[in-house]
């Protein structure tokens, strides 16, 4: 009979032992449970003892990220906004955690609660344009998160035992249902603006036409009273030419102008009626022979 119950004594012991010996990891704390009620809670990394009868529950002590879906908001003035946030928490007071939320399940639905709250009454309370504006004096949106995140870590450590360390914003836009009239009026507003900056470029654009048919006009007069002094001048010279030529030898003189005359007026389209005795054919009316009997 005593050797039935040996083995058996000992494997129960084994047991009893293994269940005593709890190993807290740097990254969890552990609270030790009685019958559903906590009685020990150990923060520090190491090995620890505990009745057989106990149990334990471990929590993990490293920041974690509460993700929302995005959520709409009524700021001032009844204009709505979407704000897409994130939540960075850990936990503070283990004992009150598990007492208060049990898991991180719960520890997030708190969270949602008091974030969602908190963004609904400062936003409320603030314009649209103090959270989206290019304007320094407008924008407020730091200041408004922080007091957010204030007063968002105030109640979960107080409530819930959990420390909130920042609440972010990710996102900003408008709802759906305005947001299709908020993009046809900056379409319409950059149309204004380019209708303008075409018009101003017509203008500027007739102005240096105008500026530029001016100065054409100059310059032609110029060039043409230039063309006109410099054809008087070389018809200056010619006539002076002529008559010097007509003082040196009147025959010779004679003789060219009438060629040139000739060339001017005598072509194959063109018929002339003249006297025969005509000066302007004396040229014409025989060879050297003819001339010389002239002479004599």
């Amino acid at each position: 009979m005593k050797k039935v119950w040996l083995p058996l004594i000992v494997v129960l012991a084994a047991l009893a032992a293994w269940r005593s010996v709890v190993f807290v990891d740097e990254t969890e704390f552990v609270i030790v449970t009685q019958f559903g009620r906590p009685v020990a809670t150990h923060t520090e990394a190491g090995g620890e003892l505990i009745w057989p009868w106990q149990s334990t529950i471990r929590i993990d002590k490293r920041l974690q990220i509460y993700d929302p879906k995005p959520s709409e908001f009524l700021a001032k003035q009844k204009k709505n906004v979407d704000l897409d946030v994130f939540v960075c928490w850990r936990v503070a007071d283990p004992q009150q955690f598990v007492e208060s939320v049990t898991d991180v399940v719960g520890a997030g639905s708190r969270l949602h609660d008091i974030v969602m709250a908190e963004l609904a009454a400062e936003v409320g309370r603030s314009p649209r344009e103090a959270l989206v504006s290019t304007d320094p004096g407008t924008h407020r949106l730091d200041e408004i998160i922080a007091g957010v995140t204030s007063r968002c870590a105030e109640r979960a450590r107080e409530e819930y035992g959990i420390e909130v360390l920042d609440v972010r914003l990710k996102r900003i836009s408008l709802p759906m249902q305005v947001r299709d009239s908020v993009f046809q009026r900056m379409r319409d507003e950059r149309a204004r603006i380019a209708s303008q900056y075409r018009a101003e470029g017509e203008e500027e654009a007739m102005k240096i036409r105008a500026e530029a048919d001016a100065n054409r006009t100059m310059t032609l007069a110029a060039a043409y009273a230039a063309a006109e002094k410099t054809l008087g001048d070389a018809e200056a010279a010619a006539t002076r030419l002529y008559a010097e030529a007509h003082r040196i030898d009147p025959e010779y003189y004679e003789l060219r102008r009438t060629l040139a005359a000739y060339e001017k007026i005598l072509d194959g389209k063109t018929t002339i009626l003249m006297s025969g005795d005509s000066p302007l054919l004396k040229y014409l009316g025989g060879g050297p022979t003819t001339r010389a009997a002239k002479k004599e």
